[in-house]
């Protein structure tokens, strides 16, 4: 049985800025992930018309008009933006990640040299703190780290090993959308928010100065059920923007995914604060110009989150029963305060 162990030293700066497609060949990959990472480049207005994005909260509130998210001289008045990432912030999913792509892999009969295919915990982590989006990592491991396709079978019918990449998209493809089958599933039974999240979301939803949104790297399929059993529809057509990984050309580490949500709210950057969970996250916010602060999990406790930007890191929002007035009171006073001082890790 293939169960692949692996550290993580140098992996961080593997992926290309425009992510894995079809067409990716280990050859180009780079440092481009870390530049972007480190940039605070924002892109233009944009067409919303098609994004496939909600903004259902009715609201008395009123949104400034800036020309574009770029402006650089709001006022006090303006309002803020509290961002949610979903997998491991508003629930610890990614174990539940983990079991359904397995399940898919033994499903599908994926073999590589005779040995099945199966993702350690350990390997796993290395996965998700190194590669936005399910298809990626499929892509990053048989690429990367076998450095081969697996053979398949389904319904008793032997596939060969994909010999082109359009082969080995279709198989990426099937596997994603088996998982994410087998995924939702996992999440009926045994989906529980995080302590403090919803706590926290519900006095940004109260606040009239406050935009709230998720912006998640998963596929709307897996991720609309995450936040259904989580959120509870009240609560999540309130949102003012959710923006999931089949909204933008580019996902977590590259920042495009805050940026167009800066943009769809209306609202400059600098105002927007983050809750994530990975290092993977953390380079998307703080590539955008925004405030970051982790969550972090069993999974990305060791990461070394401050050396990258972060502004703060705690272990759960509820364990320092973090409040509104604690993220935001600090930056309406200073845009360049320092936040949760004395709480944070």
């Amino acid at each position: 049985m293939v169960k692949i162990c692996v550290v993580a030293v140098g992996l961080s700066a593997l992926l290309s800025a425009d992510g894995f497609s079809m067409h990716s060949k280990p050859s180009a990959l780079s440092s481009t992930l870390i530049e972007m990472a480190s940039r605070n480049t924002i892109v233009s207005s944009t067409n919303w018309a098609n994004r496939g994005m909600y903004n259902s909260r009715e609201k008395s509130k009123s949104t400034p008009q800036y020309k574009n998210a770029t402006e650089t001289s709001p006022t006090p008045q303006d309002p803020y933006a509290l961002l949610f990432d979903c997998d491991g912030v508003i629930i610890e999913t990614e174990e539940l990640h983990r079991l359904a792509y397995n399940a898919a892999f033994k499903e599908f009969n994926l073999k590589i040299n005779d040995e099945p295919v199966e993702w350690s915990v350990a390997y796993y982590d290395v996965l998700q703190n190194t590669v936005g989006g399910g298809k990626n990592k499929m892509f990053f491991h048989f690429r990367n780290t076998t450095g081969a396709f697996p053979s398949s079978s389904e319904d008793g019918t032997q596939n060969p090993t994909p010999t082109t990449p359009e082969e080995e998209q279709d198989l990426v493809d099937r596997l994603q959308a088996r998982k994410t089958d087998l995924y939702k599933e996992l999440i009926a039974e045994k989906a529980k928010a995080r302590p403090g999240v919803l706590e926290l979301m519900d006095q940004a939803l109260a606040d009239e100065n406050i935009r709230v949104g998720v912006c998640s790297a998963s596929t709307k399929a897996a991720v609309a059920k995450v936040l259904d059993v989580t959120l509870g529809p009240e609560r999540r057509n309130k949102l003012d923007v959710c923006i999931l990984g089949d909204d933008v050309s580019k996902l977590k580490p590259d920042p495009l995914i805050y940026i167009t949500a800066a943009e769809k709210l209306n609202i400059h950057p600098s105002r927007c604060v983050v809750i994530e969970d990975s290092i993977v996250g953390l380079k998307a916010a703080k590539g955008a110009g925004m405030r970051c602060i982790i969550t972090y999990t069993t999974s990305t406790e060791n990461e070394d989150f401050y050396s990258l930007g972060c502004d703060a890191k705690i272990p759960e929002l509820g364990s320092r029963g973090i409040t509104l007035g604690m993220i935001f009171d600090p930056i309406k006073q200073d845009p360049k305060a320092d936040i949760l001082v004395g709480i944070k890790d």
